[in-house]
């Protein structure tokens, strides 16, 4: 048996740079990794079947789950029950699907006993989802491509946070037609990251330069959003953005103290699901994750 945390992920800047000639879109974003998680618990069969379940009903088990297909794309004859107690947000931007998927990767690896390298399961990441790879690194990185080329940044300091996620919901696919009906961004993605993420928690009291390209097209499809990040910011947040391309929204605040007063307040809100959390270091993250292989 074998219990590991699934931690989800904010993005400091996301920018779609436009569609490239497979269909997919061309990012540049910078990526962190945060407490809220997911658990997975792992057991081995006597067969070969993968078998899933999870807490949350309105979860799919099936092969459309990225456990499952993660599981399957080891192709390994042996077999596992696997069960995901959840508490990520499904469609909320926070990439949970992804990092489960790296995180049965890695807890598959050792059970099984395959003996594959970080770079191979990485690859196999690459298949399943955009974000898959980044949970292989966590902490802070930066990401380019289709988000599969992840490049790790140096730690920042312990940043404190409340995730909400209101009672609303955008799916993936039509944030990007809202946001192809704009016209993307067509600098080179490297200079984008270069010149976002250039000292952005510096001390002094000018606002972080927090970006993400999906917030005005999502904030009109949903304006109960854009309400959560408002909310956010009355409560007291240094700033504020929406999370990757879901409905999750996240706010920064000084100290631990300014974040638990400010979730009292959020916690009234009807229909809101709202968390206390803060960054995660590299160094943090892969102990959390480390299956002792």
């Amino acid at each position: 048996m074998l219990k590991l945390p699934s931690f989800a992920k904010i993005n400091w800047t996301l920018r779609i740079l436009g569609k490239r000639p497979d269909g997919y879109h061309e990012v540049a974003t910078v990526l962190q990794s945060i407490s809220l998680c997911d658990e997975l618990v792992f057991h081995l069969r006597d067969d070969n079947e993968i078998s899933l379940s999870c807490d949350d009903p309105e979860i799919p088990v099936d092969d459309s789950n990225l456990i499952v297909r993660a599981a399957r794309a080891l192709s390994n004859t042996q077999g596992a029950d696997i069960k995901l107690l959840k508490k990520i947000p499904a469609k909320g931007g926070l990439g949970g699907g992804s990092s489960n998927a790296a995180i049965t990767l890695l807890a598959l690896n050792a059970l099984w006993r395959l003996g594959l390298g970080v770079a191979d399961l990485r690859e196999i990441g690459s298949g399943l989802g955009a974000d898959v790879p980044f949970f292989f690194e966590g902490g802070t990185a930066q990401a380019a491509g289709t988000g599969t080329e992840v490049a790790v940044l140096s730690d920042l300091p312990r940043q404190y946070l409340i995730v909400v996620t209101p009672n609303a919901s955008v799916s993936t696919a039509n944030a990007y037609e809202a946001l192809n009906a704009r016209s993307l961004t067509t600098f080179d993605p490297l200079s984008i990251l270069a010149s976002s993420f250039t000292e952005p928690f510096s001390g002094d009291n000018s606002p972080w330069p927090l970006h993400n390209d999906f917030e005005g097209v999502i904030f009109e499809i949903e304006p109960e959003i854009r309400r959560a990040k408002l909310a956010l910011l009355e409560a007291g947040a240094r700033n504020a953005l929406l999370a990757g391309s879901g409905s999750s929204v996240f706010g920064i605040f000084t100290d631990e103290a300014a974040r638990d007063q400010a979730l009292r307040n959020l916690r009234c809100e009807t229909g809101w699901r709202v968390f206390a959390c803060h960054t995660l270091s590299r160094g943090e993250y892969c102990q959390a994750i480390s299956t002792g292989a």
